[in-house]
């Protein structure tokens, strides 16, 4: 199920509100707020955090964040069709809840075209679908 970060849901995957907190945490670092997210509570639980900037190759296309409980975060681009989004990179590290001021490291160099951070291709950090696990480890960010 996805669902606006500000509606109520009916069904809420446990680990929602610690990822509501670190969104949050994220999303300040950012200059944003919760109201660019999205949830998604399905397996494995993921978010979308919309952003207000262009990348000097999609000049015409608009910019997302997406975190999961497998692969943490990756930037990608909206495709003009509705289609799925192009994922560019993965922010990659040992955890899936890298600090949000590494997240904010990651945007800036996205807007600088600087390839040094993150990588191409993705990484499972961890594997989906203990809900109190993701719990606990969003509660120790």
């Amino acid at each position: 199920m996805t669902a606006s970060i500000a509606l109520p849901t009916g069904y809420q995957h446990p680990a929602v509100p610690a990822l509501l907190g670190y969104l949050r945490d994220v999303t300040a670092e950012l200059g944003i707020g919760l109201e660019s997210c999205t949830v998604d509570h399905d397996s494995p639980v993921s978010a979308y955090v919309a952003l207000d900037t262009r990348l000097p190759h999609y000049p015409d296309r608009d910019v997302a964040l997406l975190w999961d409980e497998e692969r943490g975060w990756s930037a990608a681009v909206e495709t003009h069709s509705g289609e799925d989004l192009i994922v560019l990179r993965y922010l990659g590290g040992p955890t899936v809840i890298p600090s949000p001021r590494r997240v904010a490291r990651f945007v800036t160099a996205l807007r600088q075209d600087d390839h040094t951070v993150g990588r191409p291709d993705p990484v499972p950090l961890r594997a989906a679908g203990d809900a109190a696990e993701l719990a606990a480890l969003l509660a120790t960010r």
